[in-house]
């Protein structure tokens, strides 16, 4: 038994370190581009009422980690509309990218994913703008607090040892998660793991949708990795991804007056992530 173990604590551990050079890599590149852009990209959001959903969907898929928390804070203080946070929300991935281009995904198939996620965050965005319209005339207080919540996610100085953090939590996060599925899959089976998952319609997307609601970095790796390992489809793996804001959602009640709109707000968030997983997984795509 111990002997099984240490082979499970072995294979996880040499496979989540083959991934640290390039997720470093990855991160001190995202690092650079968070702090080129500043606060340019919230900014920008906040000005562009007209076209909100399709800003929040372009830029929202651009892997700035604070955009999703700084976008929850301009709905609070309702300098952009519902449709353009869910955009945003939809559009944001958290960890997905750097651990796709980290296990060699192919690029094409990442764009593919990443088009995907784009043109659904700006279609609901506007579907969503249009069943709900609402005001977004704001006081000068509540500008005030939003231009305050800026700052709140602004980068540190030194970005290697921001970088080096970061690479180090997602290891461990990858290696504990490797290391469990292991186990799992070493008493069940791969297969009857993927089985129960895919058997029964919609329940993957209902689970994978409700993993990614978690607001920390760890759903996002959990539900990437799910994928990559075979054991969940196109489907789920939507369903998960498009819901996952991130701390976005911790944001959101944090800084919205109404708890309840908050929780509507994460409840219509978590029926269109599932809504369109199920929608993929029928159709059938392929990425």
């Amino acid at each position: 038994m111990f002997d099984v173990l240490y082979d499970y604590f072995l294979d996880a551990l040499i496979d989540s370190a083959k991934l640290v050079p390039f997720l470093f890599v990855i991160y001190l590149l995202m690092e650079l581009l968070e702090k080129k852009a500043g606060n340019s990209f919230p900014r920008l959001l906040g000005k562009t009422k007209q076209v909100g959903p399709l800003a929040g969907g372009l830029i929202g898929v651009v892997p700035q980690c604070g955009l999703a928390a700084a976008s929850a804070s301009l709905y609070s203080g309702k300098v952009i509309t519902l449709g353009t946070l869910i955009a945003v929300f939809l559009s944001s991935s958290d960890e997905m990218l750097p651990i796709l281009i980290s296990s060699a995904y192919p690029v094409v198939s990442i764009l593919k994913i990443l088009l995907v996620k784009v043109a659904i965050a700006v279609v609901s965005g506007y579907l969503v703008d249009l069943l709900f319209k609402k005001g977004t005339q704001t006081d000068q207080n509540e500008k005030d607090e939003v231009e305050r919540s800026f700052g709140e996610y602004e980068h540190r100085s030194n970005i290697f040892l921001c970088a080096l953090r970061h690479t180090l939590e997602i290891f461990i996060f990858i290696f504990i998660f490797s290391l469990a599925l292991n186990i799992i899959i070493g008493s069940v089976g791969e297969e009857n793991l993927s089985r129960v998952l895919s058997s029964i319609p919609v329940v993957g997307e209902l689970v994978a949708a409700l993993v990614g609601l978690i607001p920390n970095c760890a759903s996002s790796v959990i539900i990437t990795q799910l994928y990559l390992d075979g054991i969940i489809g196109p489907g789920p793996m939507f369903a998960g991804l498009l819901v996952n804001a991130g701390v976005g959602t911790m944001v959101l009640f944090k800084t919205n007056r109404n708890a309840k709109n908050s929780l509507a707000v994460i409840g219509l968030l978590y029926a269109i992530g599932v809504i369109w997983g199920t929608l993929i997984e029928l159709i059938g795509l392929v990425f």
